[in-house]
């Protein structure tokens, strides 16, 4: 009896030891693989435009932004290494979305002021422009002094505004200086005759007034020259250097002349 018994104790043993020799010898789990890092989001500036402000940027029938401006801050951010992002904003209230931080860059047609330079730093000129006035065909309107009494329109917030008011003589004999959220709806308002003239920037005049032949007519008096630069916030100074790089480059090798082509037909870029 006690043979078996100790027989029986020594395979338990036996078993044991085999057992704790095969766990030992069983291969370590596998560590699970990596996991990839998400790439870094690449660096983006936000443009704020108005979007209903053609050539410059506008909504096209597919309902894509689209324009001149645009094509140029899409070219510059590729230069740049950047993700350009467009976000349509009130163009009167365009400083405080700029230096709230809700955007980065002005970019649509910003005519370059004395005033604006207290709160915006500008890029040198790339557009020159006029402030022309703009009637319907039939109109008696002649020169400025013909408006005298006369309700004239102007975008809210463009620069218009301040060159109709720094002619102190006409801007004193008109009836009314009408603000509008855009362009197109004072437009309409011309045709319907809820206005006797449109004072407008004149890239954007003769691009509407040229898609209706015999409807509008643009006066020879103007209200003076201007130009157009990029904006950012007084302090980028960072980013302000690498966009006017940008646009001396595109001048210099020709892109800015072929969207000017692309978009007016010649090349009007300030040199």
């Amino acid at each position: 009896m006690k043979k078996k018994l100790s027989l029986l104790i020594v395979a338990l043993m036996a078993g044991a030891l085999f057992a704790a020799c095969s766990k030992q010898a069983e291969a370590p789990a596998p560590a699970p693989a990596p996991v990839a890092a998400p790439a870094p989001a690449a660096p983006a500036i936000v443009v704020g435009l108005d979007d209903n402000f053609p050539p410059m940027g506008f909504k096209d029938e597919k309902n894509e932004l689209v324009g001149f401006d645009i094509d140029l801050a899409k070219e510059a951010g590729k230069r740049l290494g950047v993700t350009v992002k467009f976000k349509p904003i009130d163009w009167s209230a365009k400083e405080a979305e700029l230096n709230g931080k809700r955007v980065d860059v002005l970019w649509n047609g910003l005519t370059i002021t004395e005033e604006r330079k207290a709160n915006i730093l500008f890029t040198t000129p790339y557009l020159e422009n006029r402030q022309i006035i703009v009637v319907i065909d039939k109109s008696p309107l002649k020169t400025k002094t013909d408006l005298k009494g006369k309700v004239v329109g102007v975008q809210d917030g463009s620069s218009a505004i301040d060159a109709v008011q720094k002619d102190a003589a006409t801007a004193k004999s008109i009836k009314e200086l009408k603000k509008f959220g855009d362009n197109v709806t004072a437009l309409m308002d011309l045709s319907t005759g809820r206005l006797d003239a449109l004072v407008v920037d004149e890239v954007v005049g003769r691009y509407y007034t040229a898609k209706k032949p015999g409807e509008y007519r643009v006066l020879e008096e103007n209200f003076g020259t201007e130009d157009y630069g990029v904006g950012t916030r007084k302090d980028d100074t960072d980013l302000m250097a690498k966009l006017q790089k940008a646009m001396d480059d595109m001048k210099q090798d020709g892109t800015a002349a072929a969207i000017s082509t692309k978009w007016f037909g010649k090349d009007i870029i300030k040199k």
